[in-house]
Formats: structure tokens, C-alpha cells, sequence
């Protein structure tokens, strides 16, 4: 790296030098580059589809996991209003081992009114979620579409309650 390169703003924080860099990137704060991330990893929050489940609650809920904050990088509420909670190369908290090569999406919802695993996603949502998906994919081309239970050694689960690389495939996002 060229001594022009620093100082640089990183993951919310200055970076004065490629030893800093190296810090930031071994203490597990981001990702080596864009060529890091592998996947993209859609999840849903395993709420109630006729239950609000609110970015307080979820933070709150993170909190009590251990996390610093949310660990998805986006979330997209029943309504398709969508936050952001983590720098795109900031190593997430969704879907250990592999928060070091991923972006995490969550979606409102995944269980229906009794509490069993279903699609309950919104068409706002879904909307939103294409249009993520793809400016993604522009970002991080060799990413794959991946739903949290698709990852081997992960734990067992139902997230995202749909097939993400059928859904994916059906919308040529991948």
C-alpha cells in the first residue's frame, strides 16, 4: 500500500496506517475486501407473521445474545422499510462460522400465526429484497444467495422458512 492510501475511514473508524488496518481486520472488526464475502445470507427474525417485531426488539434481543448490536447488516420490516445495522465489509453476528465472508439479511417474519416455520414474506418485502439483492450482487459478484439453513455447520434450523436458492433462481438473482 502507498503512503497516499492513509489516513482512511473504516468501519466507522480512522485507519492511520496499514498496521492499524491489519489490527482491524485480526481482531474480527471487518472483512479483508470485497472478495471476501462469499455469501449473502437471508434470514428471517422467527416472528409471528401477525405479530410486530420492531428493530428495538430485535436490538434488544441481540444485546441479550451478547452481540454489540444487530447482527445482520440489513433488516426489511413487514411494511419493506429497510435499516441498516452493520458496514457492508463489518464481520457480522448471524451465522457463525461464516460472519467473516457473508453480508446477513433478515426479513420480518418466518412463522405463521400458530408459530410453525412458513414464507410469510410481504410482497413490499420481497420487493425490497430483490432490489437489495441485486445492488448487492453488483457489489460482491461472486456471492452466492444462501438461506441460513443452507450452510453446513451452522446451527440446525428452518431460517429463512423458504428455499433462498429457489427464490433466488426464480428472480435470476443468482
Amino acid at each position: 500500500m502507498t503512503k497516499d492510501t492513509f489516513p482512511m475511514n473504516i468501519g466507522g473508524g480512522k485507519v492511520r496506517s496499514e498496521r492499524m488496518l491489519l489490527a482491524k481486520v485480526e481482531n474480527g472488526k471487518n472483512m479483508m475486501s470485497a472478495d471476501s464475502v462469499r455469501f449473502l445470507v437471508l434470514h428471517c427474525s422467527a416472528s409471528r407473521c401477525n405479530q410486530d417485531y420492531s428493530v428495538e426488539q430485535l436490538r434488544r434481543d441481540h444485546k441479550a445474545r451478547g452481540f454489540y448490536d444487530i447482527g445482520y447488516h440489513f433488516y426489511i420490516r413487514k411494511d419493506g422499510t429497510m435499516t441498516q445495522h452493520r458496514k457492508l465489509l463489518e464481520v457480522g453476528a448471524h451465522a457463525r462460522p461464516y460472519n467473516r465472508c457473508s453480508i446477513g439479511i433478515c426479513y420480518e417474519g418466518g412463522l405463521d400465526e400458530q408459530g410453525k416455520p412458513c414464507n410469510t414474506m410481504t410482497t413490499e418485502q420481497e420487493t425490497r429484497l430483490i432490489d437489495l439483492f441485486r445492488n448487492l450482487k453488483i457489489l460482491f459478484p461472486k456471492a452466492k444467495i444462501v438461506g441460513h439453513r443452507d450452510l453446513p455447520g451452522t446451527t440446525p434450523k428452518e431460517c429463512p422458512c423458504l428455499d433462498a436458492g429457489s427464490w433466488a433462481a426464480r428472480h435470476r438473482l443468482d
